[in-house]
This record gives C-alpha cells, sequence and structure tokens, in this order.
C-alpha cells in the first residue's frame, strides 16, 4: 500500500497538544508522514494563549514551494492562518499546485477564549479559502461567525447552517455539536450526496486541548484511505474518543491538557 504523505499548515503550541505539534502526532499515529508549513508562533499552554507572532505571508508562501515543489503531498491540513495575507497566500498556492484533499479547521478561537484569526481575515477565508477545500469542520461559534449570523442553539439550525456553508462552495462541511447543551456530541456531516449524523457520549474529562486540531488532522490522514467523508468522519470520530477516553492518563500541563494521541501505542 502507497505510504501516504500528509501536510499540515497551521500555528505552533509549545506545550504539544494543539496545531503544528498535534496534527504531526496525529499523522503519525495513523500511519501518514507528515510535512508541515508553519504560519504562526504562537506561546500558549494548557491555560491559553500568551502571545502570538505572525509569520510574513512570503515565508509561508515559500515554506508551501518548498514542500509542495518537492514532496507528494496526498492529503492536507489547515489550521491558524491569523491573518488576511497569509490566507490569500494559502489560497494561491493550493490553486497553483493543485492540492486534493483539503480539510480546513476554521481556526478563529482557542478553547481559552483567545482570538487565532483576525476579523478581516474571515470574508477572505470565507470567499477566496472555502472554494477550494473538500471539507471544513466549524464548531457553532465558527459557523456562526462565517455566516455572520447568530450561533445555532439546536441540531435544526446546525442543519441549516451547515447547507449555508456548503452553498458557499467547500465540498463538504462537517458541523460540530460540542457546544450543544446535551448528554451527547452530535456532529453533522453534509455534502451534495446528502447529510448523515454521527453522535458520541461526551467523555467526562477537562483534557481536551487540541481536540479540533486533533478531529482535523485525522480526516487528513484517513481520506485517502476511504471511498467517501461519511466513512472518513465516523473511523476519526472513533479514533478521537479513545483519545478523549485516554486523556487523564497523561500529566501535561496544570490546564486543560491534550487528547492521547498515541494511546493505542503506549
Amino acid at each position: 500500500m502507497k505510504r501516504i504523505n500528509a501536510l499540515t499548515i497551521a500555528g505552533t503550541d509549545p506545550s504539544g497538544g494543539a496545531g503544528i505539534q498535534a496534527d504531526l502526532k496525529t499523522f503519525s499515529a495513523l500511519g501518514a508522514y507528515g510535512c508541515s508549513v508553519i504560519t504562526a508562533l504562537v506561546a500558549q499552554n494548557t491555560r491559553g494563549v500568551q502571545s502570538v507572532y505572525r509569520v510574513e505571508p512570503d515565508f509561508v508562501a515559500a515554506q508551501l514551494d518548498s514542500v509542495l515543489g518537492d514532496v507528494r503531498i496526498d492529503t492536507t491540513k489547515i489550521g491558524m492562518l491569523a491573518e488576511t495575507d497569509i490566507v490569500e497566500a494559502v489560497a494561491e498556492r493550493l490553486q497553483r499546485y493543485r492540492v486534493q484533499n483539503v480539510v480546513l479547521d476554521t481556526v478563529m478561537l482557542a478553547k481559552s477564549g483567545d482570538p487565532l484569526l483576525s476579523p478581516s481575515a474571515v470574508s477572505t477565508l470565507r470567499t477566496r479559502l472555502l472554494p477550494l477545500v473538500s471539507i471544513i469542520t466549524p464548531n457553532l461559534p465558527e459557523a456562526a461567525a462565517l455566516l455572520e449570523a447568530p450561533h445555532a442553539r439546536t441540531e435544526k439550525e446546525m442543519l441549516e447552517q451547515g447547507r449555508a456553508l456548503l452553498a458557499m462552495g467547500c465540498g463538504a462541511v462537517l458541523m460540530k455539536g460540542g457546544h450543544l447543551e446535551d448528554s451527547q456530541s452530535p456532529d453533522w456531516l453534509i455534502d451534495r450526496d446528502g447529510e448523515r449524523r454521527f453522535t458520541a457520549p461526551r467523555i467526562q474529562t477537562k483534557n481536551t486541548h487540541g481536540t479540533g486540531c486533533t478531529l482535523s488532522a485525522a480526516l487528513a490522514a484517513l481520506r485517502p484511505r476511504h471511498d467517501d467523508w461519511a466513512q472518513t468522519v465516523q473511523e476519526a470520530k472513533s479514533w478521537l474518543s479513545a483519545a478523549l477516553a485516554r486523556a487523564d492518563s497523561l500529566e501535561v500541563g496544570q490546564g486543560n491538557g491534550p487528547v492521547h494521541h498515541f494511546h493505542a501505542w503506549w
């Protein structure tokens, strides 16, 4: 079987639970070879974000040229993009190199509430990047920001917003329902083949740092092995549920710790 080469385009997390570090761990845990392009250096830990140093857009573009001009990339995850010019640089390179299987994690806020995307970049992400990607994975606040609409409070509203996002031109939408007040965490996959609901019990742990990064990276790592997004989402969610269930076995930080990316190995 051909080895999968996966690329992550995102910011860093020196505590290792989110961002580039979480993506590379996820790729490795799921049997993909990981490459990376860094968009921002983020001073953060399990308690929050302390500082962000944005990489110059020209240097983000140079990193993309280095990787895409040399390595066969089978699948790509995009995370934190920070500002408008970086969104533009990434969109231009996706078109130039005809990058396939692109998962966009619409990162706008850290779990601590700290902003990770400038307000001006939201419009650029909506108009320039969404039509180029295979799937987006917004949580409910992110979906509301993209649509300039109120936060969805019910699954019916989730579906309506997911359909509106699909109409913006992306290949599929995975609406994440973790912000709903429910005993289960429902997600909806919406694409041009239909709509499918996924549920998983809420796992009682405070160690959820990097959950969104990890899920989107898992989708990217697994997509080349499956015929459609439904199979990919099912496997990625099962793997992430196990990583959450084992998160308390780690001893990382004093705040919201990371999920256990290597639960199947350690």
